[in-house]
C-alpha cells in the first residue's frame, strides 16, 4: 500500500501553563517600565506604558495557536493508511486514485490481478478499451460516477466502475466487480448435508437426506448413511425405497424391519413449491421434551438455502432460518410477531386470514402474491403451508422472490397482444386496401379526362391526396405488426439521413437545433430508404415533443459504425455479435420515467395528451427495424434527455450480384403494351378500375370473379399473355389456381396483387416465377408491373 509521508511540523500550539508564558512577559514588561517613568516624575507617561502592557498581554492572550508549515498553518490531509485499510477489505479489485488517474491506492486483489504500480487508466490493452476507460473516468468526475460494461485487460475482460468520492469530492475510486454464478440449490444442500452443518445434525439425532424431482437420494448426511443405507444402496438409492409409511407423518426405515421405532418425518422443498418431489428430507425421533425438538428444527432451518420460517397456531412467529431474514429484511436477532407485520398494509388482511385458515383447519398450502415492506415496487410469492405434529409449529412459511417470473409473464402477455392486434391490422388493411385501390384508380382515370386548369382537377387531385394518406395510415398499421411490405435495397445510411434532414429542419422549427454527425468506414445495409425515412421522422417528431417544454434544445443524429468485436465487448443477450451500422437519435428534452421506458413501443401507448398522440409512432418504428433485420434500444434520464440507437447488420454483396443490380434501375419509360390479359378479381371495384386502366394501355382483358372461373377461361382456348390475380379470393384462392394453370400452361406469366402483405404471402405461396403488385396502386403502377411482368425472362 502506498503512504504518502505527511510534512513535519516547524511549530506546535502551546498546551496548559505555556500558553500564559508570552502574555504575562508582556504585562510585567509594561509594569516595569511604567513605574520607571513615574520615578522620573511623568506620571501620566507611566500610567500609559502600564496600559499599554496589559493590552498587549491580552491581545497575544486573545490570539489562537496553529501548526504552522513553512510559516504557513497545515492544511490536514486525508488520512491514507484509514483508506488504504479500508479498501483492504474489499475482496474485488479496488483504486484509489487522482483526477488525473494517478494511482496513489490499491488494495492486494488489484495489485495481485493487475500489478502493484500499473494506473486504472493503461489496464486496458486496445484503443477501444482505454477509450472507454476514459469515458467512464469522464463521467464519475461529471456525474458522480461512471462504468464500463467490460473491458480487455492483461488478465481478462472485467466490468469497471468509477465514483468520485472524498470530503471534497477531488478523488477517484475505481472498482473491478467479478461476476457472480448461479447456484444450484439442490447442490449447495447436498454439501450442506455432507459439510460440516450434516455433521451437527447427525450430533443432534437427526437423519438429513437430498432427493431430488425423480426420488433419487443425491446426498445424505452420515447418519442417514448408517442407519437407512448400505454400502451398495449408495449408487442411485430410491428414497421410497429406504422408507416404510408407518402413520401419519411417520416412517420406519426399511432395513431396520416392522418393528423399528417410528420417526418423524419432515419434507422441506428447496424450489419452493410444497408439491414438489427435490427437496431435504428430515427424519427424527419422536421427543416429548421441547427442547430437543426446537433445537433439531432450527439446525435444520438454518442450513437450507430457501427462506422458511415457522408459526404457531396463534399466528406468531416461532422461528426463521436466515435466508428467511435476509429475504424478508429482518435485521438483528428480534423477529416480528406476525407474518403481516413483513407486507405492506393493503397484504396484511390476506396474509393473517390464510395463515389463521392453515393453522386451525385442514393441513393444506396455497401461494400468495404480496409486496413486502422494504420492496414495495415488485411482488413475491409467499407459499403458506399447515403442518401437524410438532408441537406448537402449525404453519409453514416459504417466501420466494418471483420478480423475474412477473416479468417473464408481462412480456409473454404483451408479447401476446402484438400478435393480436397485428393480425386484427392485417385483416383491417386488406379490406381497406381493396377500397383505396379503387378510389385511387377512380382519380387517375378521371385525371386523364381533365387537365390542370379544369374546374375538376383539383378537387380529384384532393380525393387522390387524401387516399394515399390513408395508404400511408395503413402502411403504419402493417409496420408495427410487422406485416407492411418492404422493398428493401442497398443503401449508405448517411445517404438517409441527408435525404431526410431538409424535411427535418422544417419540422423541427426554430427552437430546435439539428445536428448531424457520420462516422467513417460505414458498411452497407439493405432497408427500404422510404422506411428508415419514416423511422428517423417518427423519432424527430417525438423528440421535439419532448423539448417543448424546455424552450429550446438539440437533436443529434449521428451514425457511426459497430464492429463484432465491440458487440461481443457489449455482452448483450439481445444483440448478436456482427458487423454493425448504428443510427442515433438523441435530444434533451424531459426524457422518459424509468416506469414508461419499458412501455414505449406498445401500439397505442402514448404519454401525451387526448388528440396529440396516436401511439403508433415508436411501434412502427419498432417495428420498421425489426422487420429489416435489425435492433432498437433505448436510453433515457428524466431531464436529461432521451437517446435511441438503431443497429442495422451491414450487408456483404458479391461483386457480380452489385453489377446486377446497378445495371436493374433502367426503368421502361414506354408503359403501353399488347396481348391478352386475364385479370381475375373478386372485389367488382378494384375489378373495373384495373380492366379499364388495362385497355387505356392497349391491352385486351378478360376479367374473371374467381379462380374457377378463371380456369374456365384458359380451358375456353384463348391465347392468354399475362394472367393478373388476387391471392385471397372466396373458394378457390389466386395461388391454388396458378398451381392448376401452370399444368397445363406451364410458361403463362403471372402477377399477384393483394392488400397483405408481400412476406406474408410469399411465404404460404408455393408458386415460382411470380410478380407481385401490393395494393392500392395507381393506374401507373399496374401498367408499369404488367409491363415488367411480360417483358421479364
Amino acid at each position: 500500500m502506498l503512504q504518502p509521508a505527511l510534512p513535519s511540523l516547524d511549530t506546535a500550539a502551546p498546551a496548559g501553563w505555556e500558553r500564559w508564558l508570552i502574555p504575562a512577559i508582556l504585562m510585567a514588561a509594561g509594569i516595569s517600565l511604567g513605574l520607571v517613568i513615574l520615578l522620573i516624575g511623568f506620571p501620566l507617561i507611566a500610567a500609559g506604558a502600564v496600559i499599554l502592557g496589559v493590552a498587549a498581554a491580552g491581545v497575544a492572550l486573545a490570539r489562537p495557536s496553529a501548526p504552522v508549515l513553512g510559516g504557513a498553518e497545515l492544511a490536514v490531509g486525508p488520512d491514507y493508511a484509514l483508506v488504504g485499510s479500508a479498501l483492504g477489505l474489499l475482496k474485488e479489485p479496488a483504486a484509489l486514485t487522482s483526477p488525473e488517474g494517478s494511482l496513489l491506492i490499491a488494495n492486494a486483489a488489484y495489485r495481485e490481478r493487475f500489478g502493484a504500480t500499473k494506473q486504472p487508466l493503461l489496464l486496458a490493452t486496445d484503443d477501444d478499451g482505454r477509450e472507454a476507460l476514459a469515458v467512464a473516468r469522464n463521467m464519475a468526475w461529471r456525474d458522480g460516477g461512471g462504468c464500463v460494461a467490460g473491458v480487455a485487460t492483461s488478465s481478462g475482460t472485467c466490468p469497471v466502475e468509477v465514483e468520485r468520492v472524498g470530503s471534497t469530492g477531488e478523488l477517484l475510486l475505481w472498482r473491478f466487480p467479478q461476476p457472480t454464478a448461479a447456484v444450484d440449490p439442490l447442490s449447495v444442500a447436498v454439501r450442506q448435508a455432507q459439510g460440516l452443518e450434516g455433521e451437527r445434525l447427525s450430533a443432534a439425532g437427526v437423519l438429513a437426506a437430498v432427493v431430488d424431482n425423480e426420488g433419487v437420494v443425491l446426498g445424505a448426511n452420515r447418519l442417514f448413511f448408517g442407519r437407512a443405507m448400505e454400502g451398495e444402496q449408495r449408487r442411485e438409492a430410491i428414497f421410497a425405497h429406504l422408507v416404510q409409511r408407518a402413520g401419519d407423518q411417520q416412517v420406519r426405515l426399511t432395513i431396520e424391519g416392522e418393528h423399528a421405532q417410528p420417526l418423524r418425518l419432515v419434507h422441506l422443498p428447496l424450489d419452493g413449491v410444497p408439491e414438489s418431489g427435490a427437496g431435504m428430507f428430515i427424519l427424527f425421533e419422536n421427543q416429548d421434551g421441547p427442547t430437543n425438538q426446537s433445537t433439531n428444527l432450527q439446525a435444520l432451518l438454518d442450513v437450507l438455502p430457501v427462506g422458511l420460517a415457522l408459526v404457531d397456531r396463534d399466528g406468531r412467529f416461532l422461528t426463521m432460518n436466515q435466508a428467511f431474514s435476509q429475504a424478508a429484511g429482518v435485521k438483528g436477532n428480534s423477529l416480528p410477531v406476525y407474518p403481516g407485520d413483513l407486507v405492506v398494509k393493503e397484504d396484511k388482511a390476506a396474509v393473517a386470514d390464510a395463515v389463521r385458515r392453515n393453522a386451525r383447519g385442514p393441513a393444506m398450502s396455497g401461494d400468495l402474491a404480496v409486496r413486502l415492506s422494504r420492496q414495495a415496487s415488485e411482488p413475491v410469492a409467499l407459499t403458506i403451508a399447515g403442518l401437524r405434529g410438532l408441537g406448537e409449529a402449525s404453519v409453514l412459511l416459504l417466501l420466494k422472490d418471483n420478480s423475474e417470473e412477473a416479468k417473464l409473464k408481462r412480456q409473454v402477455a404483451q408479447a401476446t397482444k402484438m400478435q393480436v392486434v397485428g393480425q386484427l391490422a392485417g385483416g383491417v388493411a386488406h379490406d381497406f386496401n381493396n377500397i383505396l385501390t379503387a378510389i385511387i384508380g377512380h382519380c387517375d382515370l378521371m385525371l386523364m379526362r381533365h387537365t390542370p386548369g379544369d374546374s375538376d382537377y383539383d378537387d380529384i387531385q384532393q380525393i387522390k391526396s387524401n387516399s394515399n394518406r390513408a395508404a400511408g395510415l395503413t402502411r403504419q398499421l402493417l409496420a408495427f405488426s410487422r406485416q407492411q411490405t418492404l422493398r428493401p435495397q442497398v443503401v449508405q445510411l448517411p445517404d438517409v439521413v441527408s435525404e431526410v434532414s431538409h424535411l427535418l429542419k422544417r419540422l423541427l422549427g426554430e427552437t430546435v437545433e439539428l445536428v448531424v454527425k457520420h462516422g467513417r468506414n460505414l458498411g452497407p445495409v439493405r432497408a427500404d430508404p422510404g422506411q428508415l425515412e419514416q423511422v428517423i421522422i417518427n423519432l424527430a417528431v417525438n423528440a421535439r415533443d419532448a423539448m417543448e417544454g424546455k424552450g429550446r434544445g438539440t437533436l443529434t443524429i449521428q451514425t457511426y459504425s459497430v464492429k463484432a468485436n465491440q458487440v461481443a465487448e457489449l455482452g448483450s443477450d439481445i444483440l448478436p455479435v456482427d458487423d454493425y451500422t448504428a443510427l442515433s437519435v438523441t435530444d434533451t428534452g424531459c426524457g422518459i420515467a424509468p416506469s414508461v421506458l419499458g412501455k414505449i413501443f406498445e401500439p397505442f401507448f402514448t404519454t401525451k395528451e387526448v388528440g396529440k398522440g396516436t401511439g403508433l409512432g415508436l411501434s412502427t418504428v419498432y417495428g420498421i427495424v425489426k422487420q429489416s433485420g435489425g435492433f432498437i434500444f433505448a436510453d433515457s434520464k428524466v431531464g436529461d434527455g432521451t437517446r435511441f440507437v438503431i443497429y442495422l447488420p451491414v450487408h456483404h454483396e458479391e461483386e457480380s450480384a452489385a453489377k446486377s443490380r446497378q445495371t436493374s434501375k433502367d426503368k421502361e419509360s414506354e408503359l403501353w403494351g399488347s396481348g391478352t390479359v386475364l385479370l381475375v378479381e373478386d372485389e367488382p371495384m378494384v375489378r373495373a378500375v384495373a380492366e379499364r386502366a388495362l385497355t387505356r394501355h392497349g391491352y385486351k382483358v378478360i376479367t374473371a370473379e374467381n379462380g374457377e372461373g378463371a380456369l374456365e377461361v384458359l380451358e375456353g382456348g384463348e391465347q392468354i399473355d399475362l394472367l393478373i390475380s388476387d391471392v385471397v379470393m372466396p373458394g378457390m384462392d389466386g395461388p391454388t389456381m396458378v398451381a392448376e394453370a401452370r399444368k397445363s400452361w406451364p410458361e403463362l406469366k403471372i402477377l399477384f396483387m393483394s392488400g397483405y402483405a408481400e412476406e406474408q404471402l410469399r411465404n404460404s405461396i408455393d408458386v415460382d416465377n411470380v410478380s407481385f403488385l401490393p395494393k392500392p396502386f395507381s393506374v401507373q403502377e399496374l401498367a408499369e408491373a404488367a409491363k415488367r411482368t411480360l417483358t421479364a425472362k
